[in-house]
């Protein structure tokens, strides 16, 4: 297992992070759902067996269980191998005092007395304010202050100037993004990334592979793979062009079974910061344009025709439309926009054409909606 130093905080990281979000599930006998307990047990020791040395889990995953189930797995010395992370759910804070009675239920559910490092979960604009007038600041001093805590962190979801504002509103001592080969320019995005590193915070990667769907790929995209001499799998790619990044502490990989943990050891085992050469950075910006020629349409997602007056969710739809061609899953498509209120979807368009005035890419909203609807429909 390859290790990444962190000046910061004086400690080394494995490549690989180990995300609990994603381990199996099961239907008792009884109708209830819960997560495979042997195998994720199993899955969690092999992993740290292999060297990964940070785990990540939070609050919700596997329907509140997954805390349980990664303390419970730790025990027998295994917690005393690993740096354990896990995150406060913004959304269930009201007041101060539910900050602290979330983080208890957490140290009793992962069986330890501490947690080394500390994410207010799912960060954005609105809510890193909302927490800031709950002293969410002082709460993190204090745990830090007790040794309740080792590092204070946060996990993102907003725009790069929301990025901007909230690393530089607190003294992090790491944060969480999502990056991957395609969100380059999405969310904190490259700049991010290279922001954070200015300011000697690390950063820990989530969705590299965003949610498996950058690990199969089109017939097009694995053309470009396979043109390079060295074969591999496309998530060996996409994780080797994250790892190949200074300012990664760690690459989360939520996996679901042993085999895809021993195949992570292996790629995670040859990696490493400018590990890169410059045909590979070619080949990946080759398999980004490949992505970008599947899009349906050229939405950016600025919500510029937002609100629709028919109450029409013009970029959440077209996002739908596009992913479906880019990733070529077109029932999974259809089956998220059936998951849509009717009174969002594209069949309430009158045709105004007021979204369409005020378009930056000058797209003809109106008829591409139409297209949607009879795609996805």
């Amino acid at each position: 297992m390859r290790y990444r130093n962190i000046p910061k905080l004086g400690i080394k990281v494995s490549a690989f992070g180990l995300g609990c979000m994603r381990f199996p599930m099961k239907t008792t006998e009884d109708g209830k759902t819960e997560v495979d307990y042997p195998l994720a047990e199993s899955i969690i020791h092999r992993a740290v067996d292999g060297g990964v040395n940070y785990l990540d889990t939070a609050f919700v995953y596997s329907n509140g269980q997954n805390e349980d189930v990664v303390g419970r797995a730790l025990q027998g010395g295994y917690r005393e191998k690993v740096y354990l992370a896990t995150k406060l759910p913004t959304w269930q804070c009201e007041k101060t005092q539910d900050m602290y009675d979330l983080f208890e239920k957490q140290l009793k559910a992962l069986r330890t007395d501490h947690i080394d490092f500390y994410l207010i979960h799912s960060l954005s604009a609105d809510k890193w304010d909302k927490m800031k007038e709950i002293g969410v600041r002082e709460f993190l001093d204090e745990l830090k202050a007790k040794k309740l805590i080792r590092y204070a962190c946060f996990s993102f979801h907003d725009s790069y100037e929301a990025f901007e504002h909230i690393l530089n509103d607190y003294d992090w001592d790491m944060c969480q993004i999502q990056f991957n080969i395609l969100d380059v320019n999405n969310q904190a995005g490259l700049k991010g990334l290279k922001l954070a590193g200015s300011k000697n915070i690390p950063v820990v990667i989530m969705e590299g592979l965003l949610g498996g769907k950058l690990a199969s790929v089109p017939d097009t995209v694995q053309a470009v793979y396979d043109s390079y001499p060295e074969k591999r799998s496309a998530a060996e790619w996409a994780f080797r062009w994250l790892c190949n990044f200074d300012e990664v502490a760690t690459v989360l990989s939520g996996v679901t079974d042993i085999n895809m943990t021993e195949d992570n050891l292996r790629i995670f085992d040859r990696v490493y910061a400018g590990c890169m050469s410059d045909e590979e950075l070619q080949i990946i910006d080759k398999a980004r344009e490949e992505y970008q020629k599947r899009l349906k349409i050229g939405c950016t997602g600025c919500r510029y025709c937002m609100p629709c007056p028919q109450g029409v969710d013009i970029p959440g739809i077209f996002s739908i439309w596009n992913d479906s061609y880019k990733f070529n899953r077109p029932e999974e498509g259809k089956h998220r926009y059936a998951s849509l209120s009717e009174a969002n979807r594209a069949s309430m368009c009158v045709g105004c054409g007021a979204c369409q005035s005020v378009c930056p890419q000058n797209l003809s909203i109106p008829e591409k909606l139409r297209e949607a609807e009879t795609e996805l429909s």
